[in-house]
């Protein structure tokens, strides 16, 4: 069974918590074995987790969990795009998939409810789908 590992944003944790729980249930679905669950303060810390995480021989894939909210300036969008650029290039470095299950940036109150199940089981079932 592949070993992955899931980076969680903490600035919304009893959501992201929730989003957890359906990643969890689709990499019991999709045979994946979660064997580290690494907790960060917010989307900023995510490339650096994820790095980390990659760079284990025994971790063949990272998903990421979080939210990115629409606020009164652009630092949500320029952060988003700063981290999913730098995820995208993770990938490639270290040759692993790398599921998204960020919501937003640019994420309005009501958008992120109905996006926690389906970002969280997408960014599992995105590395597993690379790993076939």
């Amino acid at each position: 069974m592949p070993n992955i590992a899931i980076v969680c944003g903490s600035f919304h944790k009893e959501e992201i918590e929730r989003m957890l729980e359906w990643a969890s249930d689709e990499s019991t679905n999709r045979e994946l074995d979660i064997v580290d669950v690494v907790w960060v303060p917010g989307a900023m810390e995510v490339p650096l987790a994820v790095d980390r995480l990659l760079a284990d021989d025994e971790i063949e894939g990272v998903a990421c969990l979080g939210i990115i909210e629409k606020g009164q300036t652009q630092h949500g969008l320029a952060m988003g795009q700063a981290v999913i650029k730098t995820i995208i290039e993770l990938q490639l470095v270290h040759e692993k998939p790398v599921g998204l299950g960020i919501i937003g940036p640019g994420a309005e109150p009501e958008h992120i409810e109905p996006r926690l199940e389906p970002h969280a089981r997408a960014a599992v079932a995105a590395i597993s789908m690379m790993l076939d």
